[in-house]
């Protein structure tokens, strides 16, 4: 497993503590692992939870018309490279 960078860490956090993950940590959470479909058995209720607790946290929105939202929810690292070229300073 890759080593979670701080962003990438903080964003696994996020995605544990609003998501209710009980059996999972953020730390075993691989960046580049796919979010959906694999270890974690995520769902589209889950990718709008994620995408509302990101928008509270970061300043911006995720939506839902966006073409590549399969891009940008497909890993850890994806996501969080997304956050990181868009959140509020």
């Amino acid at each position: 497993m890759a080593e979670q960078s701080i962003a990438q860490h903080e964003l696994a956090t996020l995605i544990v503590e609003s998501l209710n993950l009980e059996a999972v940590s953020a730390d075993q959470i691989d960046p580049d692992a796919p979010l959906f479909g694999g270890d974690l058995g995520l769902d589209s209720i889950d990718a709008l939870e994620i995408a509302l607790a990101v928008s509270k946290r970061y300043g911006f929105q995720l939506r839902s018309d966006n073409p590549e939202n399969q891009q940008i929810f497909s890993s850890l690292r994806m996501l969080s490279e997304h956050v990181e070229r868009h959140r509020a300073v």
